[in-house]
């Protein structure tokens, strides 16, 4: 029979179950899987960000041997902020683990780890989803508690304006021919101008919500375009017949993003569309801090950490705790654009 004296071994130590747990694979969401977000491990709980006023300028012309225009010094401000926690925890009581047998191959202490793990994924799924909700709000600019406060608004906090929003119009009966072509190119054309060149090659997506996406692929300049394509019947069947799906047109990836089932905890206004790069470089960090115990000082930051906190007083139960210490970054959300279907 399993006992809590289990839990005095290695193998519920801090090293060994946040490496385990890391094993875990990542399942809540789209932003995590397309790599925008450059990670930035750090041995501190505050980080500096340093932004500079790079710009382009004129240069009069002058006659042979007279004095040069000299270049005026770049201005520079270096801002401190923080990390978050972000952590939670479930407990194991005695009696529940009272029962655990020798079953089969596996031993008391595997059966165990194993209930250990279930709760430990259990809990980094809230984590991941955490996680998730605050790679949203950086992708807007503005990132939120889960009670929606403000985090960091990033436009603020670089004294830089969010763009207004553009209505795309996509419930007129009688839109104007190529309206949404020429909303994409004013799109393009501002987060281009806003990034001063430090976009290069990347990719402008937008995450839309339910209404917005429906009202764009059924919109009949979207429909038309790709309708008279030789694959017609295939796009007829992959992307006009399918939910939380994309494609591309106007310049842009346009994707229906499926938050939470609810609508509200993480995802996008229905009516709404969030315009972002991808592949931008410097634009989007994951800061990640080291954790509170003493053996974990001035190493660096990883994802996650797990532990198990034992009653030490009465031995009746063991605290089953993960730990994150993250922030999400948008360096210049001058180019993140937004759009209301109507």
């Amino acid at each position: 029979m399993a006992t809590m004296d289990i839990f005095k071994g290695d193998a519920f130590s801090l090293v060994e179950m946040s490496t385990a747990l890391e094993r875990v694979p990542y399942k809540p969401g789209l932003l995590g899987s397309l790599g925008i977000f450059e990670p930035e491990p750090i041995r501190t709980i505050s980080f500096g960000i340093e932004k500079q006023e790079n710009t382009l300028s004129l240069v009069q012309t002058s006659e042979r041997g007279a004095p040069l225009v000299q270049q005026s010094s770049i201005k520079r401000d270096i801002r401190d902020f923080r990390t978050v926690r972000v952590a939670k925890g479930d407990r194991l009581y005695a009696h529940e683990i009272a029962n655990i047998r020798a079953f089969n191959k596996q031993s008391e202490l595997q059966q165990v780890q194993n209930e250990v793990m279930r709760r430990n994924v259990r809990l980094r799924d809230d984590i991941d989803l955490t996680h998730e909700n605050m790679k949203l709000g950086a992708i807007q600019g503005i990132v939120l508690d889960a009670d929606a406060s403000t985090i960091y608004n990033w436009f603020t906090e670089w004294g830089i304006a969010q763009p207004t929003e553009i209505d795309f119009d996509l419930d007129n009966a009688s839109p104007a021919s190529g309206a949404v072509k020429k909303l994409c190119n004013q799109v393009l054309r501002g987060m281009a101008k806003a990034s001063k060149g430090s976009m290069g090659t990347a990719r402008v997506a937008a995450l839309c919500g339910d209404t917005f996406y429906d009202q764009l692929t059924s919109h009949p300049e979207v429909r038309s375009t790709y309708l008279n394509q030789p694959e017609a019947s295939k796009l007829r069947t992959e992307m006009f017949g399918k939910v939380y799906d994309s494609f591309e047109y106007g310049g842009i990836v346009w994707v229906n993003y499926r938050g939470t089932d609810d609508g509200s905890t993480v995802a996008i206004d229905a009516t709404k569309a969030k315009f972002f790069p991808i592949g931008a470089r410097g634009l989007f960090k994951h800061i990640m801090s080291p954790g509170e115990s003493f053996d974990l000082v001035n190493t660096l930051g990883q994802p996650f950490y797990a532990m198990q906190v034992p009653d030490r007083d009465r031995n009746m139960y063991v605290d089953i705790e993960v730990y994150s210490y993250p922030m999400y970054i948008c360096t210049n959300p001058g180019v993140l654009y937004r759009a209301r279907n109507t």
